[in-house]
Protein backbone atom coordinates (compact mmCIF):
# COMPACT_ATOMS: atom_id res chain seq x y z
CA UNK A 1 0.00 0.00 0.00
CA UNK A 2 2.88 2.39 0.71
CA UNK A 3 4.42 1.52 -2.65
CA UNK A 4 1.18 2.24 -4.49
CA UNK A 5 0.83 5.54 -2.60
CA UNK A 6 4.36 6.56 -3.62
CA UNK A 7 3.76 5.60 -7.28
CA UNK A 8 0.56 7.65 -7.27
CA UNK A 9 2.63 10.76 -6.54
CA UNK A 10 5.00 10.18 -9.50
CA UNK A 11 2.70 11.39 -12.34
CA UNK A 12 2.34 14.80 -10.72
CA UNK A 13 6.12 15.08 -10.31
CA UNK A 14 6.71 13.94 -13.88
CA UNK A 15 4.29 16.47 -15.37
CA UNK A 16 5.94 19.31 -13.45
CA UNK A 17 9.41 18.03 -14.39
CA UNK A 18 8.53 17.86 -18.11
CA UNK A 19 7.15 21.40 -18.04
CA UNK A 20 10.24 22.76 -16.27
CA UNK A 21 12.56 20.66 -18.45
CA UNK A 22 11.10 22.05 -21.69
CA UNK A 23 11.69 25.55 -20.39
CA UNK A 24 15.40 25.05 -19.69
CA UNK A 25 15.99 22.82 -22.74
CA UNK A 26 16.14 25.87 -25.01
CA UNK A 27 19.19 27.13 -23.11
CA UNK A 28 21.01 23.85 -23.69
CA UNK A 29 20.12 24.05 -27.38
CA UNK A 30 21.42 27.61 -27.62
CA UNK A 31 24.69 26.55 -25.99
CA UNK A 32 25.09 23.70 -28.45
CA UNK A 33 24.35 26.02 -31.38
CA UNK A 34 26.98 28.50 -30.19
CA UNK A 35 29.48 25.69 -29.65
CA UNK A 36 28.77 24.51 -33.21
CA UNK A 37 29.40 28.05 -34.51
CA UNK A 38 32.68 28.24 -32.60
CA UNK A 39 33.66 24.83 -33.99
CA UNK A 40 32.87 26.11 -37.48
CA UNK A 41 35.32 28.96 -36.92
CA UNK A 42 38.00 26.47 -35.88
CA UNK A 43 37.19 24.16 -38.79
CA UNK A 44 37.33 26.98 -41.34
CA UNK A 45 40.53 28.37 -39.88
CA UNK A 46 42.29 25.00 -39.98
CA UNK A 47 41.13 24.27 -43.51
CA UNK A 48 42.18 27.74 -44.66
CA UNK A 49 45.30 27.87 -42.50
CA UNK A 50 47.49 29.00 -45.41
CA UNK A 51 45.11 31.89 -46.08
CA UNK A 52 45.10 32.82 -42.41
CA UNK A 53 48.89 32.78 -42.33
CA UNK A 54 49.46 34.55 -45.64
CA UNK A 55 47.10 37.38 -44.63
CA UNK A 56 48.57 37.41 -41.11
CA UNK A 57 45.16 37.22 -39.44
CA UNK A 58 45.98 34.89 -36.55
CA UNK A 59 45.01 37.54 -33.98
CA UNK A 60 41.77 38.24 -35.84
CA UNK A 61 40.86 34.54 -35.78
CA UNK A 62 41.74 34.28 -32.10
CA UNK A 63 39.46 37.22 -31.30
CA UNK A 64 36.65 35.84 -33.48
CA UNK A 65 36.83 32.50 -31.68
CA UNK A 66 37.06 34.13 -28.23
CA UNK A 67 33.96 36.27 -28.88
CA UNK A 68 31.99 33.18 -29.85
CA UNK A 69 33.13 31.16 -26.83
CA UNK A 70 32.26 34.11 -24.57
CA UNK A 71 28.73 33.86 -25.92
CA UNK A 72 28.76 30.15 -25.10
CA UNK A 73 29.78 30.89 -21.51
CA UNK A 74 27.15 33.60 -21.07
CA UNK A 75 24.30 31.36 -22.20
CA UNK A 76 25.68 28.34 -20.35
CA UNK A 77 25.83 30.24 -17.04
CA UNK A 78 22.25 31.44 -17.49
CA UNK A 79 21.12 27.93 -18.32
CA UNK A 80 23.13 26.60 -15.38
CA UNK A 81 21.18 28.77 -12.98
CA UNK A 82 17.88 27.42 -14.30
CA UNK A 83 19.24 23.87 -14.16
CA UNK A 84 20.26 24.45 -10.55
CA UNK A 85 16.74 25.65 -9.78
CA UNK A 86 15.36 22.64 -11.65
CA UNK A 87 17.59 20.26 -9.66
CA UNK A 88 16.46 21.88 -6.41
CA UNK A 89 12.86 21.50 -7.54
CA UNK A 90 13.32 17.78 -8.27
CA UNK A 91 15.03 17.21 -4.93
CA UNK A 92 12.20 19.06 -3.20
CA UNK A 93 9.68 16.87 -5.00
CA UNK A 94 11.53 13.69 -4.08
CA UNK A 95 11.78 14.56 -0.41
CA UNK A 96 8.23 15.88 -0.50
CA UNK A 97 7.15 12.48 -1.75
CA UNK A 98 9.08 10.81 1.08
CA UNK A 99 7.45 13.13 3.61
CA UNK A 100 4.07 12.25 2.12
CA UNK A 101 4.90 8.55 2.41
CA UNK A 102 5.98 9.04 6.04
CA UNK A 103 2.74 10.90 6.73
CA UNK A 104 0.76 8.07 5.13
CA UNK A 105 2.85 5.51 6.98
CA UNK A 106 2.25 7.18 10.35
CA UNK A 107 -1.49 6.97 9.74
CA UNK A 108 -1.10 3.27 8.93
CA UNK A 109 0.99 2.75 12.10
CA UNK A 110 -1.69 4.43 14.18
CA UNK A 111 -4.26 2.14 12.60
CA UNK A 112 -2.13 -0.87 13.36
CA UNK A 113 -1.66 -1.77 9.65
CA UNK A 114 2.16 -1.59 9.80
CA UNK A 115 4.90 -1.60 12.42
CA UNK A 116 7.04 1.52 12.96
CA UNK A 117 10.17 -0.50 12.20
CA UNK A 118 8.82 -1.62 8.83
CA UNK A 119 7.93 1.97 7.95
CA UNK A 120 11.42 3.16 8.85
CA UNK A 121 13.01 0.35 6.81
CA UNK A 122 10.78 1.12 3.78
CA UNK A 123 11.70 4.80 3.75
CA UNK A 124 15.41 4.20 4.42
CA UNK A 125 15.83 1.53 1.75
CA UNK A 126 13.91 3.59 -0.81
CA UNK A 127 16.16 6.64 -0.29
CA UNK A 128 19.47 4.75 -0.31
CA UNK A 129 18.80 2.36 -3.18
CA UNK A 130 17.15 4.94 -5.45
CA UNK A 131 19.84 7.60 -4.93
CA UNK A 132 22.75 5.17 -5.29
CA UNK A 133 21.64 3.34 -8.41
CA UNK A 134 20.52 6.56 -10.09
CA UNK A 135 23.83 8.33 -9.47
CA UNK A 136 26.47 5.68 -10.18
CA UNK A 137 26.11 5.56 -13.98
CA UNK A 138 26.19 9.35 -14.42
CA UNK A 139 29.21 9.77 -12.11
CA UNK A 140 31.18 7.05 -13.92
CA UNK A 141 30.39 8.54 -17.35
CA UNK A 142 31.43 12.02 -16.24
CA UNK A 143 34.74 10.72 -14.86
CA UNK A 144 35.56 8.88 -18.09
CA UNK A 145 34.60 11.91 -20.18
CA UNK A 146 36.80 14.19 -18.09
CA UNK A 147 39.79 11.86 -18.33
CA UNK A 148 39.46 11.56 -22.12
CA UNK A 149 39.06 15.31 -22.60
CA UNK A 150 42.09 16.03 -20.40
CA UNK A 151 44.29 13.70 -22.44
CA UNK A 152 43.34 15.45 -25.69
CA UNK A 153 43.92 18.88 -24.16
CA UNK A 154 47.38 17.85 -22.98
CA UNK A 155 48.25 16.67 -26.49
CA UNK A 156 47.25 20.06 -27.90
CA UNK A 157 49.10 22.02 -25.18
CA UNK A 158 52.31 20.10 -25.95
CA UNK A 159 52.28 21.24 -29.59
CA UNK A 160 55.04 23.73 -30.34
CA UNK A 161 53.67 27.05 -31.70
CA UNK A 162 54.96 28.34 -35.03
CA UNK A 163 55.75 31.74 -33.50
CA UNK A 164 56.03 32.51 -29.81
CA UNK A 165 54.94 36.13 -30.07
CA UNK A 166 52.64 37.52 -32.78
CA UNK A 167 54.03 40.79 -34.08
CA UNK A 168 52.36 43.81 -35.69
CA UNK A 169 55.70 45.11 -36.94
CA UNK A 170 55.53 46.36 -40.52
CA UNK A 171 58.32 46.26 -43.08
CA UNK A 172 58.67 47.24 -46.73
CA UNK A 173 60.48 45.18 -49.36
CA UNK A 174 61.36 45.99 -52.96
CA UNK A 175 60.68 42.48 -54.21
CA UNK A 176 64.08 41.04 -55.16
CA UNK A 177 63.85 37.30 -54.52
CA UNK A 178 66.72 34.81 -54.68
CA UNK A 179 66.91 31.05 -54.14
CA UNK A 180 70.52 30.08 -53.45
CA UNK A 181 71.28 26.35 -53.67
CA UNK A 182 68.04 25.42 -51.88
CA UNK A 183 67.29 21.77 -51.07
CA UNK A 184 64.29 20.57 -49.10
CA UNK A 185 62.47 17.46 -47.87
CA UNK A 186 59.21 17.43 -45.93
CA UNK A 187 59.65 16.59 -42.21
CA UNK A 188 57.48 13.47 -42.41
CA UNK A 189 59.29 12.24 -45.57
CA UNK A 190 62.88 13.26 -44.97
CA UNK A 191 64.23 10.44 -47.14
CA UNK A 192 62.50 11.86 -50.25
CA UNK A 193 64.08 15.09 -51.60
CA UNK A 194 61.41 17.44 -52.99
CA UNK A 195 63.78 20.20 -54.14
CA UNK A 196 67.43 19.77 -55.09
CA UNK A 197 69.96 22.59 -55.53
CA UNK A 198 67.49 25.25 -56.65
CA UNK A 199 69.17 28.44 -57.90
CA UNK A 200 67.38 31.40 -59.49
CA UNK A 201 66.87 35.12 -58.98
CA UNK A 202 63.87 37.37 -59.54
CA UNK A 203 64.43 41.10 -59.75
CA UNK A 204 62.04 43.78 -58.60
CA UNK A 205 59.02 44.06 -60.89
CA UNK A 206 59.79 40.93 -62.91
CA UNK A 207 57.10 38.45 -63.90
CA UNK A 208 58.47 34.92 -63.57
CA UNK A 209 56.62 31.70 -64.36
CA UNK A 210 57.38 28.32 -62.81
CA UNK A 211 56.24 25.32 -64.84
CA UNK A 212 56.76 21.59 -64.77
CA UNK A 213 54.96 18.27 -64.38
CA UNK A 214 52.81 17.62 -61.32
CA UNK A 215 54.94 16.76 -58.31
CA UNK A 216 58.01 18.60 -59.58
CA UNK A 217 58.10 20.92 -56.53
CA UNK A 218 56.42 24.09 -57.80
CA UNK A 219 54.04 24.61 -54.86
CA UNK A 220 56.78 23.65 -52.39
CA UNK A 221 58.81 26.65 -53.57
CA UNK A 222 55.93 28.91 -52.53
CA UNK A 223 55.55 27.16 -49.16
CA UNK A 224 59.23 27.84 -48.47
CA UNK A 225 58.88 31.49 -49.50
CA UNK A 226 56.01 31.94 -47.02
CA UNK A 227 58.05 30.06 -44.41
CA UNK A 228 55.41 27.42 -43.85
CA UNK A 229 58.57 25.30 -43.77
CA UNK A 230 62.25 26.23 -43.41
CA UNK A 231 64.81 24.99 -45.91
CA UNK A 232 67.30 22.31 -44.81
CA UNK A 233 70.06 23.46 -47.17
CA UNK A 234 70.78 26.76 -48.92
CA UNK A 235 69.15 30.12 -48.36
CA UNK A 236 66.20 32.16 -49.61
CA UNK A 237 66.72 35.91 -49.58
CA UNK A 238 64.49 38.92 -50.21
CA UNK A 239 66.33 42.15 -50.95
CA UNK A 240 69.59 40.34 -50.12
CA UNK A 241 68.36 39.56 -46.60
CA UNK A 242 67.74 35.98 -45.48
CA UNK A 243 64.03 35.41 -44.92
CA UNK A 244 64.85 33.75 -41.59
CA UNK A 245 65.99 37.18 -40.41
CA UNK A 246 62.58 38.69 -41.10
CA UNK A 247 59.81 38.54 -38.55
CA UNK A 248 57.56 35.86 -40.04
CA UNK A 249 54.37 37.94 -39.86
CA UNK A 250 56.08 41.02 -41.26
CA UNK A 251 57.39 38.89 -44.12
CA UNK A 252 53.98 37.44 -44.95
CA UNK A 253 52.41 40.88 -45.03
CA UNK A 254 54.61 41.59 -48.06
CA UNK A 255 53.54 38.40 -49.85
CA UNK A 256 50.21 37.94 -51.64
CA UNK A 257 48.80 34.57 -52.71
CA UNK A 258 46.05 33.72 -55.18
CA UNK A 259 45.75 29.92 -54.90
CA UNK A 260 44.34 27.39 -57.32
CA UNK A 261 41.75 26.20 -54.80
CA UNK A 262 40.24 29.37 -53.40
CA UNK A 263 39.05 29.17 -49.80
CA UNK A 264 36.26 31.58 -48.95
CA UNK A 265 34.79 31.85 -45.48
CA UNK A 266 31.09 31.31 -44.83
CA UNK A 267 30.23 35.00 -44.44
CA UNK A 268 29.42 37.71 -46.96
CA UNK A 269 31.38 38.77 -50.05
CA UNK A 270 32.27 42.00 -48.25
CA UNK A 271 33.76 40.08 -45.31
CA UNK A 272 35.76 37.81 -47.62
CA UNK A 273 37.29 40.70 -49.57
CA UNK A 274 37.94 42.65 -46.37
CA UNK A 275 39.96 39.69 -45.09
CA UNK A 276 42.87 41.03 -47.13
CA UNK A 277 42.94 44.10 -44.89
CA UNK A 278 40.52 44.01 -41.98
CA UNK A 279 40.96 47.77 -41.41
CA UNK A 280 39.91 48.74 -44.95
CA UNK A 281 36.97 51.02 -45.73
CA UNK A 282 33.94 50.29 -47.90
CA UNK A 283 35.35 52.50 -50.66
CA UNK A 284 38.65 50.61 -50.65
CA UNK A 285 36.80 47.28 -50.87
CA UNK A 286 34.77 48.47 -53.86
CA UNK A 287 37.90 49.86 -55.56
CA UNK A 288 39.72 46.52 -55.09
CA UNK A 289 36.68 44.68 -56.41
CA UNK A 290 36.59 46.82 -59.55
CA UNK A 291 40.28 46.18 -60.22
CA UNK A 292 39.65 42.45 -59.83
CA UNK A 293 36.81 42.64 -62.37
CA UNK A 294 34.35 41.36 -59.76
CA UNK A 295 32.28 44.47 -58.96
CA UNK A 296 29.76 43.94 -61.78
CA UNK A 297 28.76 40.38 -60.89
CA UNK A 298 28.58 41.30 -57.19
CA UNK A 299 26.15 44.14 -57.93
CA UNK A 300 23.93 41.70 -59.85
CA UNK A 301 23.22 39.82 -56.61
CA UNK A 302 20.15 40.87 -54.61
CA UNK A 303 22.18 41.57 -51.47
CA UNK A 304 25.21 42.84 -53.44
CA UNK A 305 28.29 42.92 -51.15
CA UNK A 306 26.26 41.46 -48.28
CA UNK A 307 25.58 38.29 -50.27
CA UNK A 308 26.46 35.22 -48.17
CA UNK A 309 28.82 32.95 -50.10
CA UNK A 310 28.07 29.78 -48.12
CA UNK A 311 30.51 27.34 -46.60
CA UNK A 312 33.79 27.48 -48.57
CA UNK A 313 32.09 29.80 -51.08
CA UNK A 314 29.79 27.14 -52.54
CA UNK A 315 27.21 29.78 -53.57
CA UNK A 316 29.67 31.28 -56.09
CA UNK A 317 31.07 29.83 -59.29
CA UNK A 318 34.74 28.98 -59.65
CA UNK A 319 35.47 32.14 -61.62
CA UNK A 320 33.57 34.31 -59.14
CA UNK A 321 35.47 32.80 -56.21
CA UNK A 322 38.77 33.45 -57.99
CA UNK A 323 37.89 37.09 -58.63
CA UNK A 324 36.87 37.59 -54.98
CA UNK A 325 40.24 36.10 -53.99
CA UNK A 326 42.03 38.49 -56.38
CA UNK A 327 40.13 41.46 -54.89
CA UNK A 328 41.16 40.28 -51.43
CA UNK A 329 44.82 40.16 -52.46
CA UNK A 330 44.60 43.57 -54.18
CA UNK A 331 43.27 44.97 -50.90
CA UNK A 332 46.25 43.51 -49.07
CA UNK A 333 48.54 45.33 -51.55
CA UNK A 334 51.67 43.15 -51.20
CA UNK A 335 54.92 43.80 -53.04
CA UNK A 336 55.45 40.17 -54.05
CA UNK A 337 52.62 38.20 -55.65
CA UNK A 338 52.28 34.46 -56.06
CA UNK A 339 49.70 33.09 -58.47
CA UNK A 340 49.41 29.35 -57.87
CA UNK A 341 47.71 28.00 -61.00
CA UNK A 342 44.98 30.59 -60.45
CA UNK A 343 43.11 29.83 -63.71
CA UNK A 344 43.86 26.15 -64.29
CA UNK A 345 40.43 24.88 -63.21
CA UNK A 346 38.33 27.48 -65.05
CA UNK A 347 36.54 27.45 -68.36
CA UNK A 348 37.70 29.78 -71.13
CA UNK A 349 35.20 32.57 -70.41
CA UNK A 350 35.87 32.54 -66.67
CA UNK A 351 39.60 32.40 -67.32
CA UNK A 352 39.38 35.51 -69.50
CA UNK A 353 37.54 37.43 -66.78
CA UNK A 354 39.92 36.24 -64.07
CA UNK A 355 42.93 37.06 -66.25
CA UNK A 356 41.78 40.67 -66.50
CA UNK A 357 41.85 40.87 -62.72
CA UNK A 358 45.26 39.21 -62.57
CA UNK A 359 46.69 41.66 -65.10
CA UNK A 360 45.60 44.51 -62.84
CA UNK A 361 46.91 42.74 -59.77
CA UNK A 362 50.49 42.23 -61.03
CA UNK A 363 51.05 45.79 -62.20
CA UNK A 364 54.29 47.16 -60.72
CA UNK A 365 54.67 44.04 -58.58
CA UNK A 366 57.15 41.19 -58.47
CA UNK A 367 55.08 38.22 -59.62
CA UNK A 368 55.71 34.48 -59.39
CA UNK A 369 53.27 32.55 -61.54
CA UNK A 370 52.81 28.80 -61.21
CA UNK A 371 50.99 27.63 -64.33
CA UNK A 372 49.92 24.54 -66.23
CA UNK A 373 48.40 26.47 -69.11
CA UNK A 374 51.31 27.62 -71.25
CA UNK A 375 49.12 30.16 -73.07
CA UNK A 376 48.96 32.32 -69.91
CA UNK A 377 52.73 32.74 -69.47
CA UNK A 378 54.12 33.42 -72.95
CA UNK A 379 54.74 37.10 -72.18
CA UNK A 380 56.47 36.78 -68.80
CA UNK A 381 60.06 37.93 -68.33
CA UNK A 382 61.40 34.52 -67.41
CA UNK A 383 60.22 30.92 -67.27
CA UNK A 384 61.73 28.41 -64.83
CA UNK A 385 61.16 24.76 -65.71
CA UNK A 386 61.19 22.23 -62.87
CA UNK A 387 61.37 18.46 -63.16
CA UNK A 388 61.67 16.03 -60.24
CA UNK A 389 62.71 18.80 -57.87
CA UNK A 390 65.47 20.28 -60.05
CA UNK A 391 65.65 23.20 -62.47
CA UNK A 392 66.17 21.86 -65.97
CA UNK A 393 65.64 25.04 -68.02
CA UNK A 394 65.48 28.83 -67.57
CA UNK A 395 64.62 31.37 -70.29
CA UNK A 396 61.79 33.17 -72.04
CA UNK A 397 59.14 31.48 -74.15
CA UNK A 398 60.94 31.80 -77.48
CA UNK A 399 64.25 30.59 -76.10
CA UNK A 400 62.73 27.54 -74.42
CA UNK A 401 60.75 26.59 -77.53
CA UNK A 402 63.96 26.80 -79.56
CA UNK A 403 65.81 24.59 -77.04
CA UNK A 404 63.35 21.75 -77.72
CA UNK A 405 63.63 20.57 -74.13
CA UNK A 406 61.02 19.75 -71.49
CA UNK A 407 59.19 23.09 -71.86
CA UNK A 408 58.89 22.67 -75.61
CA UNK A 409 57.61 19.13 -75.08
CA UNK A 410 54.99 20.25 -72.53
CA UNK A 411 53.94 23.16 -74.75
CA UNK A 412 53.46 21.04 -77.86
CA UNK A 413 51.75 18.25 -75.94
CA UNK A 414 49.27 20.68 -74.36
CA UNK A 415 48.29 22.27 -77.65
CA UNK A 416 48.03 18.89 -79.35
CA UNK A 417 45.58 17.86 -76.64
Amino acid sequence: RLTLFMLALLPVMMILAVFFGNFIRKFSKQVQDKIAESNTIVDETFQAINNVKSFVNELFEMKRYKNKTDEVVKIAVKGGKYRAAFASFIILCIFGAIVAVIWRGVIMVNNGDILIGSLFSFVLYSVYIGASIGGIADIYAQIQKSIGATERLLDILEEKPEVENISDKKISVDGNVKFDNVSFSYPNRKEIPVLKNINFEIKKGEKVAIVGPSGSGKTTLIALLFRYYDVQEGEITIDNKKIKKYDVHSLRRELGLVPQEVMLFGGSINENIKYGNINSTKEEIIAASKKANSHDFIMNFTDKYKTVVGERGVQLSGGQRQRVAIARTILKNPNILILDEATSSLDSESEREVQKGLNELVKNKTAIIIAHRMSTIQNVDKIIVLDKGSIVEIGNHQELIANKGLYSHLYKMQFEV
